[in-house]
Formats: structure tokens, sequence, C-alpha cells
């Protein structure tokens, strides 16, 4: 099973991420805040830290401030391409963030893909990220560092180290860990891309890089890396199912205790309702009452009567199938339930329409909001009574921590950090089956709870007075740093 980690001192060797994503310069969901959150509290304990991410076209127009620094060239497979290298100076207490430029692969509309899909060279835009990533380190930090992956984009980060760079002291020395935040997407490719990649077919064989005929690049990174984490201990245990662990399960099962469950925090910083200048009124556990001020003035944007007494419900996430849409539509909650409805996030156009449809038949009381902002989430969190998070399944989730600060009381499936993070009956309300009668009488439990004022707002200041926080968590990825870098030393001396 998954190891327990207890929290340790600080970590002195650089620690360098890699990610597809990070906040505030490039998001789709949380892995990009979840990979902030670790970095900029590593920094600010003192632990030498980089962060790599591309250059996406997005940050190009938003951060036009940002510096070039270097240029090299970069091999993958046969080709030589060229990388450009841009820098965001690191604030007190934040890590360097380095920009891997190149026009070909990065100057896109979107990080991933367009209307739905996904680029078809991904796995080349990616391994070009990697291996340029990899190849500025020895210009960048003096001894062989840890390498934090994050996801499947970076997973050719780890099999690069100790395939074609193996043998490279700098390289063979470097310790490596990846963080699984959504297993449900592996990047997986017909085998002929390891030749363009530039992995030896020799690797592709069922203990490394094959997968039901695949070449699966986070399977790979699994093999490779000297310790695995992802992002909550009940996800941990999950993955080591039949049923949770996306065809990886036997992989996660061999890492034995050098895969663990790290659960993900928030920045208290930035979602504190006691100073949150994006809500009309500060609030905090011991003084609840400016939250019916930020529940007036949501009522009032949405468009709905200003009813104090009437519970309103939120709801913000991406607009997919692993995040329940199709349990609120067939459970008809929003059409039967006495409350007030407002979503928001972007997706899949079937349920753009389907809510647009809910609003468009009761717009006194649903709304919705596609255009994502993170001014109207502390907004919806501010003036929201309920979250609602029914998920098909959830690593960690973030919303649901931020609501509970925020006073607004999460109704949601019992998978994942859902589990770990919302206290049954006093914090939030969890609910078991993935189905629509599951989630029903969840909502319906809470709706009676908050009919009792008194009761109700003794539950929102138990969850306003949870600690969500980085601390801890940061702690623990520092023990996982050391047990990687015993790991690599180890493996190293074998040889």
């Amino acid at each position: 099973m998954a190891s327990s980690l207890q929290t340790g001192p600080g970590f002195s060797q650089a620690v360098i991420h890699l990610a597809a994503e990070y906040w505030p310069y490039a998001r789709s969901g949380g892995l990009g805040e979840a990979v902030r959150g670790i970095a900029r509290y590593q920094a600010g304990s003192g632990v030498p830290t980089l962060v790599f991410l591309p250059l996406h076209r997005k940050i190009r127009k938003d951060f036009p401030w940002i510096e070039p620094v270097f240029e090299m060239d970069v091999q993958v497979g046969s080709r030589v391409e060229h990388a450009r290298f841009f820098n965001a100076p690191a604030a007190d207490g934040h890590p360097t963030v380095y920009f891997v430029a190149n026009d070909h692969y990065f100057d896109r509309p979107d990080l991933y893909g367009e209307n739905g899909g996904a680029y078809a060279d991904n796995h080349l835009r990616f391994a070009f990220f990697c291996r340029a990533a990899l190849e500025a380190l020895p210009r960048l930090v003096r001894r062989p560092p840890v390498v934090h992956a994050h996801d499947w984009h970076t997973a050719l980060a780890l099999i690069y180290l100790r395939t074609s760079l193996a043998g490279r002291p700098f390289f063979d020395r470097t310790a490596s860990v990846m963080t699984v935040h959504n297993a449900g997407f592996q990047g997986y490719y017909p085998p002929e891309v390891l030749d363009e990649l530039g992995i030896d077919r020799r690797h592709y064989h069922w203990r490394f890089l094959e997968w039901y005929g695949q070449a699966n690049l986070l399977k790979g990174a699994l093999v490779s890396a000297d310790m695995v984490t992802t992002v909550s201990p009940t996800h941990a245990r999950e993955l080591r199912t039949e049923a949770g662990g996306f065809g990886l399960r036997g992989m996660f099962d061999d890492l034995l205790n050098r895969f663990v469950g790290i659960l993900n925090g928030i920045e208290l910083d930035l979602w504190n309702p006691a100073d949150d200048p994006e809500i009309v009124c500060s609030f905090n556990a011991q003084g609840p009452c400016g939250k019916k001020r930020c529940k007036e003035a949501l009522q009032l944007e949405c468009g709905f009567p200003v009813a104090p007494r009437t519970p309103l419900v939120g709801m913000s996430a991406r607009l997919v199938h692993q995040k329940g849409f199709d349990l609120i539509l067939e459970s008809r909650v929003v059409e039967e339930m006495d409350a007030q409805w407002v979503f928001l996030g972007q997706g899949d156009p079937y349920y753009h329409e389907r809510r647009g449809a809910l609003a468009r038949a009761a717009p006194d009381r649903v709304a919705v909001r596609f255009d994502f902002t993170e001014e109207f989430e502390h907004r919806l969190l501010a003036g929201a009574d309920i979250l609602l998070m029914p998920s098909l399944y959830e690593p960690c989730g973030i919303t649901q921590m931020r609501a509970q600060r925020y006073g607004a009381l999460p109704v949601a499936r019992r998978v994942g950090g859902l589990a770990d993070t919302i206290e049954d009956r006093v914090t939030g309300f969890l609910f078991d089956e993935y189905g629509p009668r599951a989630l029903s009488d969840a909502l319906r439990a809470a709706l009676t709870l908050y009919a009792d004022t008194r009761s109700w707002d003794e539950h929102v200041r138990q969850a306003m007075s949870r600690d969500f926080g980085w601390a801890r968590s940061v702690g623990q990825y520092h023990e996982v740093y050391r047990r990687a870098v015993r790991h690599r030393a180890e493996a190293a001396a074998a040889k």
C-alpha cells in the first residue's frame, strides 16, 4: 500500500518543477494552481526552486514583460530544433520561472488542443519541452537537482533521464519525482512514435513503455521515477484498485513504498474572505455576517430575487463528464428543489447546451457563466451557501477547500481528495454511489440542515476554521525528495 510520510525538516538541493501549466501564466484546471502552490511554498521555505513551462501564446500575450535569457539547440530523435528560454524573475519567496519557447510548437490558441480535440503532435511538443528543460539544467544549477515532473506532459523528462541521457554523470545523479494529478490522461501513442521521440525501441516492452499495444508515456515515467506521488491519500488507494487504476493498477502496486499520496492545499493568502478584494464584504469564522451581504450581491449580479433564506447552490468546474454533470441532469434537482443555482465553467458543448437550457427555463433562479474568471469564482464562493461537487472521480479537488474557507458547505461524492477534506455532516455532505438518487438524498440533507439557521451557522463556522494550507504538504514533499535522492544514489551505486 502507499506509504505514509511525516513532515520533516527542509530540503537543500535544487528542485526543478516541469509542468504544462502554472498559475497565473497558464491554466486549464487545478494542475496549474497545484504546481504553483507546491513550488511557491517550497521556495518560501528556503528550497532553491525553479519552474519550467512552455511559452504558450497566451503567456506571450498576457505577460509581455518576460525577458529572453538564453537559447540553445535541442536534439529530439533525429531532429535538431532551436529553443529560446525566457525568464520571470523571482519575487521574494517565489520560485524562478523559465519559459521554453518554440513558435512551431507553442504559438497556438490553446494549451493542448482545439474544438474538443487534442493537437495531433502533442507528443512531439512535450518531448521538445522536456528535452530542452533537461539540457538547460547544467547551466542553471551547480549540482544534480531533483526533477519533479507533473502529469503525462512531462513524463518524457523522466524517461529521457534513464534512457537517452543515461551515462552522463550529471543526469545519472539527478533524482526524479513524478506526481500524477490526473491518471485519466496518460499520453499513449502507437509504438512508432518512439523513433520520433528519440527513444530506442528496445525499451518498448511490458515492463517499461508497452501498454496494450501502445507506448504509454505515463507508465514509462512511473517505471523511471525514483518516487511517485499523487494528490491525496484516498486517491493513492484508489489508484491501486481495478476500478480506480485507469489500467495502471499493477504499476502503482509495483512501486510499493515509493508511491505516496500527499494532499494538495490552497494558498491561504489568496483565498481569505477576511481580506478578499474581490468580494463586497469581508467575513471570517468568528464574524460570518458579511457573507449575507456577499450572497445578496451575488443574487443581484445573477438577476435573482434577493432572498436571504433561499439556499443558493454554486458549482465551479470544467464542463466535462468527470465532474458529475450527468448526475445533476438525471436527478432533476435543479428543476425540482427550491433553491437558486449558479454554474461557472466551460468545456463540452453538450453540457453547455444543457446548462443553458436550464437557465433559459428558469432565469430567476438558474444562472450559467461560461466565461470563467477567478474574480467571479471568489464572488460565487463568498455568496453561495452550498457547493456542488458530484464527481465521478476527483484525485484531489481544490474548490471544496476554498468553499469551506468561504462558508459554502460542499455536497460531494466520497472519492479522492473530497473524502480527505470534507467531514461528512460536519463541514459538508458526502455520498457514495454514483447515481442521481444518492446526489438528491445528499442535497436534501443539506437543505434540511440549512432550514435550521442556528445549526447551519455552527457547521459553517466549523468549515471555515479548517486549515487547508500548503505548509504540511510541502514538508511531506521534502521527505519524498530525500527518499528520491537516496533511491537514485543506491541505483547509481548498483551499476
